[in-house]
């Protein structure tokens, strides 16, 4: 099974949105985990908008990056600038990947306008995590 590392600033949206979608439409083939520069926590709109399509991510928790350095992974993807610009070195093989992709969580205004702009970055996410399911076969 190939390994996944999603990397973001602080491991409550994107990154959290990226680990639950492999694991659940990547089961048997691919296993990801998630880490943050500045971890804090889940963000309550991931979590809802994740439950929307099915994925439940509610059980996971935001981990630092520290957590996975010396670990082997086949993919290392990052989902914002900040995340490429400081991402450590990793051994081993890994192929490295760009995802930039706005984050959600300084969204403003009503809660449906917040959860759309949520919704907005689940969906390109998805679209990402499918394309990628295709190619690594």
């Amino acid at each position: 099974m190939k390994k996944i590392l999603f990397l973001c600033t602080g491991n409550s949206c994107r990154s959290q949105m990226a680990e639950g979608m492999v694991n659940h439409y990547g089961k048997n083939k691919l296993i990801a985990f998630s880490a943050g520069l500045n971890p804090s926590t889940v963000n309550p709109y991931a979590i809802k908008v994740m439950n929307e399509i099915g994925i439940d991510i509610s059980k996971q928790k935001s981990k630092g990056l520290e957590q996975f350095i010396g670990k082997d992974f086949d993919y290392i993807i990052t989902l914002c600038e900040n995340a490429k610009q400081n991402c450590p070195f990793f051994p081993g093989n890994a192929k490295r990947i760009h995802w930039d992709i706005k984050d959600p969580a300084g969204a403003t205004g009503t809660e449906e306008e917040i959860l759309e702009e949520f919704r907005r970055c689940r969906d390109v996410i998805e679209k990402k995590i499918l394309e990628l399911l295709n190619e690594t076969g």
